[in-house]
């Protein structure tokens, strides 16, 4: 797994884990509010993440003329 992977995963593992403790409710109001800030710094670097990933699938599906080759995910036939 390459260290962008990693990152990801691991940031989204770790705003689960704030969601969770925040939904128990029982959380004084000074590390709710730093869990919030926390959450939305790694929402916010995910979707970075992922839209860093979109580019370099779309790069990867060009045609050689550079016009997009689309493609199912699922079986990799063409669209």
């Amino acid at each position: 797994m390459n260290q962008e992977n990693e990152t990801f995963e691991k940031s989204m593992r770790r705003l689960e884990e704030i969601v969770r403790t925040m939904e128990r409710g029982d959380v004084p109001l000074e590390q709710s509010l730093a869990l919030f800030e926390e959450g939305t710094a790694l929402v916010r670097a995910c979707g970075k993440l992922l839209d860093t990933a979109e580019l370099r699938i779309k790069r990867l599906t060009q045609a050689p003329d550079g016009s997009p080759i689309e493609e199912d995910f699922s079986d990799g036939t063409a669209v």
